[in-house]
């Protein structure tokens, strides 16, 4: 199989499934090409996201020979197209009707009022409802993805869940739990984790109002916030208001790693972001590192990872008073036992399913079946069933 994968950039959470659909197309005659289609941001280049092309020979740049990097889009047997709002890459693909499997975050991050108008409608129509005969799919990046589409008829019966796919890090789960905690779990301080841009809709603040609601309960726990952004500053302030000071520290922005090092020795992750965050990877991340996820039901990869009271805390849109009694209970239990089992389940959840070798395989697998005109595999629960 000859396969291009088309997106703005390539990042670390793009690289593990490329790696492995490379090993899948490499058989004799077959061809894995990554094209990025916009150079990266100087921010996030700062943050090491640019680390992940290092290894990487399948990716190519368009604008450094946009004609080459076209014909490779033009005759791959099939293309996976996302990222990127930008749709004349794909326009002799869609026009020779060849396959496409468009993968999206949701349509109306700012909400689904913005449906109504004209010149909305007839964009989505000429970029999604006219080919719903036609050899295109969508991988939906996100719980709230499908039901967009839904919004503007597009792809009936071909909306299969998908998300990004942060390095899986096999470990022995038991072990890695058992280090987080002293030995009887007795005077425990409970290290919480917040780790994002700070920007408006990541609500930092949120963070902030937890600690300090746990900390006004007697419960010890210690915040440590890892980026940087527009709102530090302000960030800043409140800690000194609510005398925060000694219970909370300022990481600054931290290189991929480091933030998954910091996971692996947090008890607790705080994915409070709204529905602007169309997936949110950091919730794979942290579940992958064992972290007890407690994630606004907002957050485009929470209902898709986490089964509230099983393998983390899912909590109705902004309301953190609910995840704050949730946490409660957890936190006051001695030796904290129910959390270490729903750590053990976060981590089984990614470990078990939600990977990038699991969705490349069955990525891999659904566009050889359409490619051979036969039915895409069926599968129960996580990357590629049906949504």
């Amino acid at each position: 199989m000859n396969l291009v994968f088309v997106s703005n950039y390539f990042n670390h959470h793009q690289q593990p499934v490329s790696r492995k659909l490379y090993e899948l197309c490499g058989q004799p005659g077959g061809s894995y090409f990554f094209v990025q289609t916009e150079r990266m941001e100087e921010e996030r280049v700062a943050m090491g996201w640019g680390s992940a092309l290092k290894n990487a020979d399948y990716v190519r740049n368009y604008w450094e020979n946009p004609e080459s990097c076209q014909r490779l889009i033009d005759e791959a047997d099939a293309v996976i197209f996302g990222g990127t709002d930008e749709e004349s890459y794909i326009q002799t693909r869609l026009k020779e009707k060849k396959p496409l499997w468009r993968y999206s975050e949701r349509l109306y991050k700012e909400g689904r009022y913005r449906f109504i108008t004209p010149r909305g409608l007839r964009k989505k129509f000429l970029d999604h409802t006219r080919h719903n005969r036609e050899r295109v799919y969508l991988l939906c990046s996100g719980a709230y993805v499908a039901g967009d589409f839904r919004m503007v008829a597009a792809y009936p019966h071909k909306k299969l869940r998908y998300g990004y796919f942060p390095e899986h890090i096999r470990c022995d789960a038991d072990r890695m739990i058992a280090e987080k905690y002293t030995d009887d779990g007795a005077d425990q301080t409970i290290e919480l984790l917040w780790a994002a841009r700070m920007i408006d809709w990541k609500h930092p603040e949120r963070a902030l109002a937890i600690t300090e609601a746990l900390l006004k309960d007697g419960i010890p726990v210690h915040l440590t916030m890892a980026g940087g952004g527009p709102l530090e500053s302000s960030v800043r302030e409140q800690i000194a208001q609510k005398k925060l000071t000694d219970h909370v520290t300022l990481a600054g922005f931290q290189e991929p790693r480091a933030v998954r090092g910091l996971m692996r020795k947090s008890h607790v992750y705080l994915a409070v972001s709204d529905r602007k965050e169309g997936w949110g990877a950091v919730l794979n991340e942290a579940m992958d590192s064992a972290c007890l996820v407690v994630a606004d039901k907002a957050m485009g990869a929470a209902p898709f990872l986490i089964r509230d009271g099983e393998n983390g805390i899912l909590y109705p849109t902004g309301r953190i008073n609910a995840a704050l009694k949730a946490l409660r209970i957890l936190l006051r239990e001695p030796g904290y036992e129910k959390m270490r089992r729903m750590q053990r389940a976060a981590y089984e959840t990614i470990d078990r399913v939600w990977n990038a070798e699991t969705a490349a395989e069955r990525l891999y697998a659904c566009i050889e079946a359409e490619l051979r005109g036969e039915k895409l595999p069926e599968y129960e629960e996580g990357p590629l069933s049906r949504v």
